[in-house]
């Protein structure tokens, strides 16, 4: 059997686009109450009648969330032009080693606007 697990993660964090037209109202400095999904895939134990425990996924994004949760984003490396896709891309490289089965990483960055990646 194979299963997603899907754990939700929230932070607060500031950030700019500095490569949008100077109008545009994502080149000013503002803020999210981000929500991050990390998704895990992978074949069910059955012994254990699970993939992995929730608890590993959280133990993986946890050192990422207290390096984003109230930064400004821009700031950190990798981040300078903070999009959507940029911090799944981001949250992705950093997961990838740690996280048996990863196989998505969600950004909503409102509540109608969100980014899926799959690391590829």
């Amino acid at each position: 059997m194979i299963v997603e697990l899907v754990k939700e993660f929230t932070f607060e964090a500031a950030h700019r686009l500095p490569r949008v037209p100077a109008e545009h109202k994502c080149a000013r400095l503002h803020g999210h109450s981000f929500k991050c999904e990390v998704t895990a895939r992978g074949e069910v134990d059955p012994k254990t009648g699970w993939f992995i425990d929730y608890a590993e996924i959280t133990e993986a994004f946890e050192p990422l969330r207290q390096r984003l949760d109230h930064y400004y984003l821009n700031e950190i490396d990798g981040l300078e032009n903070a999009t959507s896709e940029n911090l799944a891309r981001w949250i992705w490289e950093r997961l990838e080693d740690t996280l048996p089965g990863l196989h998505r990483v969600t950004i909503r960055e409102t509540c109608t606007a969100r980014c899926d990646y799959f690391g590829e």
